[in-house]
């Protein structure tokens, strides 16, 4: 998705337009087709390092960027931001050019599933989270359908407004999100659920994953009963407040596996078990595996330039 909303709206500009604005090509970085998520063979016209006249370059890199280590790509990029090439990185992208030492004093976003494994590996980056990042000679982008949203903004200002209208016009992009926008639907959408209090709850135990805050506590946040809240739980969410709680934490610690280098005890303690054998147990139970086996699933991975 992230790769075809950064490639569409140029073409779409070029055919509003009714001449060739813009022109692509892809690499790769032996110069072989490659696959992606979805099962797509995209296949390049040259591998990186290979001369070609480029005016900008995005990376564009899905779920596995972060087992992604190739020096002659980091010093290619390298090289092209010292001739003043303009960089982009696109969902896990920023990843890469992270990685090249490129994001170093930029402002950067990322898709928020990759944001704990970057700040993990780079913690001096100012990683904003927001929808887009423009910041000089460098974008980032957070992935999913916002490239249609950082194109029109680029097209806007590298080119011209009646031209990014025009083409989000013609994709029925109807409503082009800055790029201060939140990554995230709102916690209404994402959980259903529209109880005030429960909803404040919510918002609490997603924010206190590590160190897990007691019944006690968060009914008394919510100015209720732990009866009362309990109560609330199971008619608005078909649950009780500890398995709520515990699928989020889980959800978290999965995350931190699948896109960090955290030991095991390291991901359990972060999310806020106090043992890895606890952690392994629960672990197992709700997802059917242990997670010393989350690293060694099949993952698909990308790293298309």
């Amino acid at each position: 998705m992230p790769y075809a909303a950064a490639i569409e709206p140029l073409r779409a500009a070029n055919i509003v337009a009714r001449q060739e604005l813009f022109t692509w090509v892809h690499l790769t970085p032996d110069g072989q087709p490659i696959k992606a998520s979805n099962g797509v063979t995209i296949v390049p016209e040259f591998r990186v390092g290979e001369t070609y006249d480029l005016d900008v370059v995005m990376v564009c890199a899905g779920s596995g960027v972060e087992n992604f280590h190739h020096a002659p790509t980091f010093a290619w990029l390298r090289t092209l931001a010292r001739q003043g090439v303009v960089l982009g990185g696109i969902s896990g992208g920023a990843y890469v050019l992270a990685r090249a030492g490129l994001l170093d004093g930029y402002r950067c976003t990322i898709h928020w599933d990759h944001i704990a494994g970057i700040v993990e590996e780079f913690s001096d980056l100012d990683i904003t989270g927001k929808l887009f990042e423009v910041d000089r000679d460098r974008f980032t982008c957070s992935g999913g359908i916002s490239p249609l949203d950082l194109l029109h903004y680029l097209m806007k200002t590298w080119h011209d407004p009646h031209l990014a209208a025009t083409m989000s016009d013609w994709f029925l992009h109807t409503s082009v999100r800055p790029g201060d926008a939140p990554q995230r639907m709102d916690i209404v959408q994402r959980t259903g659920i529209r109880h005030g209090k429960l909803l404040k709850v919510i918002s609490t135990m997603e924010q206190r994953l590590e160190e897990p805050a007691s019944r006690r506590e968060l009914a008394r946040m919510a100015g209720l009963s732990v009866r009362q809240l309990e109560r609330l739980f199971q008619s608005h969410a078909n649950t009780t407040l500890a398995s709520y709680y515990l699928k989020l934490r889980l959800e978290r610690s999965r995350n931190l596996l699948q896109q960090t280098t955290m030991s095991v005890l390291e991901v359990a303690l972060s999310c806020g078990f106090t043992s890895a054998s606890h952690f392994s147990r629960a672990y197992r139970s709700h997802f059917g595996h242990p997670p010393t086996q989350e690293r060694t699933r099949d993952r698909s991975s990308t790293a298309t330039l």
